[in-house]
């Protein structure tokens, strides 16, 4: 299926952006969405950083609000999630997007920005969007990107797939309030969904080096909630080191294992990876694929 191409009518996009200590991709995020007609309003979890003070000059700039959401000791998704349920019943805006600061997000071809891509979708009856996850990592080659410029230089991706659809939070807003947070924010939940049969795309930037891995990582106490339903997956190897992980916690993958990014509209999907590409997950895959090719 193809967008209608011709002028919708203007519509208001929210993006709902938590953060804590995201120094490093904030201000380049909202200047991002911003650029794509998207405003956003600033969760932020008692960030220990300048996160908030990045984010503050785009106040009035496309920034709508910024919030201070208290941590209590630990971090805690549900509550993060569920704020921005209430925040999607309450805002003023025709659809919503649960956002993180290490993303950026793109309609399915450069020619439109998300906002009237959203527009194309919202006229054509559907409320709600997926999109595609497209992981950009640092290689053996290129271990650090930890500087301003790191989507210039960190070109080496994989998609990843764990489960369709993966990425369904973008919605058009509800006379209800949606649920969000027992999916752990990957997917959005309400009477009447439905679906546009096209993704779009998402390039993730995890982290900008191992150091950085661990700074973002190491120490993040989870509720004890959370931490019984699995959450955080990989994020937790790293939960209780303070300083720069092992090697065995954090292998860094080969470019040739990798594709590497050309532009938006050539990102490629095919043969998704079901997990990343470190830790005992990839390293299993790894020698089962070595295994059977013996």
């Amino acid at each position: 299926m193809t967008l209608d191409t011709r002028p919708p009518r203007p519509l208001r996009v929210v993006a709902l952006l938590a953060t804590y200590n995201e120094e490093r991709f904030v201000g380049g995020c909202i200047e991002h969405l911003v650029d794509q007609g998207v405003d956003v309003y600033l969760i932020d979890n008692e960030s220990a950083d300048r996160t908030v003070s990045h984010a503050e000059p785009y106040l009035g700039n496309g920034l709508v609000g910024i919030e201070t959401l208290p941590r209590r000791g630990a971090f805690s998704l549900v509550t993060i999630l569920e704020r921005k349920e209430e925040l999607a019943a309450t805002l003023d805006a025709d659809w919503f997007m649960h956002h993180d600061a290490d993303e950026i997000r793109v309609a399915p071809r450069s020619s439109q920005t998300l906002a009237e891509a959203l527009a194309g979708v919202d006229a054509a009856g559907y409320n709600a969007v997926n999109f595609l996850e497209f992981t950009f990592v640092p290689t053996v080659e290129a271990p650090d990107h930890d500087h301003p410029r790191f989507r210039e230089t960190m070109r080496h991706y994989y998609p990843f797939l764990r489960t369709v659809p993966h990425r369904l939070n973008t919605w058009k807003k509800q006379p209800e309030r949606v649920e969000l947070a027992r999916s752990g924010g990957h997917e959005v939940r309400f009477p009447g969904l439905r679906m546009w049969p096209e993704s779009f795309r998402m390039r993730h930037y995890l982290f900008l080096s191992r150091t950085h891995a661990a700074e973002k990582y190491g120490g993040r106490v989870r509720t004890a909630l959370e931490t019984a339903h699995g959450w955080g997956g990989w994020r937790t190897t790293l939960a209780h080191t303070n300083e720069e992980p092992k090697t065995d916690l954090l292998r860094l993958p080969h470019q040739n294992e990798l594709r590497e990014y050309v532009s938006d509209d050539l990102l490629d999907p095919s043969d998704p990876f079901p997990v990343h590409v470190w830790g005992e997950e990839w390293a299993e895959r790894v020698n089962d694929s070595e295994a059977r090719a013996r």
